[in-house]
């Protein structure tokens, strides 16, 4: 929904909807621990299967909060639901709708902490950047959550909450009566690419991606969803064993003493390392390619000679790199690289035989760009000069 200028929705206008205190919530939980739940409520054993697929239905497929409303179960068990449970999702404190049709959510979870959420609209699809964390421990220099420390991981039912909550932003979950594979897929598209690093809260990305993913819910095939690592080595097989999905490198750099100053994981797990782990992914094919994410940093990255390297490093892997302007925030300590020199590099990756996007920079009068994902306020109490400082430039 383009607009002219940013819209901002205050808090005071958006319900809350965290879950009360004394109730668990049914949202974030795997069929199996819904299932058992719903048996330590008090569901007969026999029933307990029927009744979690009934359920999984109503909240993930329709997007029905109420319990009342699940006109399927009997009014008794209604009740006990009610009484028992809570279905909440993360609190949108925050809205904000880019002049290009890009909204950024602040979201409010337990214990008070935000994390942001950013809907990308294009042609033929929409794509929704989900955060996994509260802050991030990997501090790479360029990024906008670099300086804001680890507080704490986000739950499952946190991470599939943001999804949840775009689609009613969206009003995109189906009409009453209607087939949900009649409707059209606004949000067809995840990319954990927001704040944190996906594959340090593994068993949270895990399981709400797999709820995402479940037929009989919301419904995205694993090829829609791509998470995106700054190079966690030892949990990139798993990533393709117990998810499947798509995923993507934040490579940025051709040598190791670069990356180690972009990306300080790399001082832990180097370019060699990491690039052996990728070509053993056991996803990794022509038709399911790895993607390299590369920002684009006027005189730091963005050489000739670095082109050519980069072409060098991923042989044998099957490929596409994401070339990313650099999304210039208060105080950032790097420059974007110009249209032309992105342009060149581009050619050498292309002529060397990989796909090589340009990604069009998206929401920046919102600074919503993937991967940069923080509120401002801690970032701009920070001078560039302290920010060059910690990043040993």
């Amino acid at each position: 929904m383009p607009v002219s200028a940013p819209i901002t929705q205050d808090v005071r206008t958006i319900p809350r909807r965290l879950p009360e205190a004394g109730r668990p919530n049914l949202v974030g939980l795997t069929r199996d621990q819904m299932r058992a739940a719903l048996v330590a409520a008090g569901t007969p054993e026999r029933q307990a299967n029927m009744r979690t697929g009934q359920i999984w239905q109503w909240i993930y497929q329709k997007g029905v909060r109420d319990f009342a409303a699940m006109t399927n179960l009997a009014k008794p068990f209604r009740a006990m639901l009610a009484e028992s449970f809570a279905i909440a999702l993360p609190e949108v404190v925050r809205r904000e709708v880019s002049a290009d049709g890009t909204r950024k959510y602040l979201v409010r979870i337990a214990g008070g902490h935000e994390v942001e959420t950013v809907y990308i609209p294009e042609e033929g699809r929409g794509t929704l950047c989900i955060s996994s964390q509260v802050g991030c421990t990997l501090t790479c220099s360029f990024c906008h959550t670099g300086t804001q420390k680890l507080v704490r991981n986000l739950t499952a039912a946190e991470i599939v909450g943001q999804i949840m909550l775009a689609r009613d932003d969206l009003g995109e979950w189906p009409a009453p009566g209607r087939n949900p594979k009649d409707e059209t897929r606004l949000l067809s598209n995840i990319v954990l690419m927001g704040m944190g690093e996906p594959l340090y809260n593994f068993e949270a990305v895990r399981d709400a991606m797999k709820i995402a993913m479940d037929p009989e819910g919301i419904s995205l095939s694993r090829r829609r969803i791509t998470l995106s690592t700054s190079g966690v080595v030892p949990e990139i097989a798993r990533t393709a064993d117990e998810i499947g999905c798509h995923l993507a490198v934040s490579f940025h750099a051709t040598t190791d003493a670069v990356r180690d100053r972009l990306v300080p994981i790399n001082r832990k797990w180097n370019i060699a390392t990491l690039l052996d782990a990728l070509r053993a992914y056991p996803k990794a094919s022509n038709s399911e390619r790895i993607t390299f994410e590369y920002v684009m940093l006027k005189g730091v990255n963005d050489s000739d000679e670095d082109a050519r390297r980069l072409v060098k490093l991923i042989a044998g892997i099957p490929a596409k790199i994401n070339l990313i302007p650099f999304n210039e925030w208060p105080g950032a300590p790097y420059e974007r690289s110009s249209n032309t020199r992105i342009r060149a590099f581009a050619d050498i990756v292309y002529n060397a035989g990989y796909a090589s996007p340009i990604r069009t920079p998206r929401g920046e009068d919102i600074m919503a760009a993937c991967g940069q994902l923080k509120s401002e306020t801690e970032r701009e109490r920070k001078s560039r000069a302290q920010i060059a400082r910690e990043a040993g430039i």
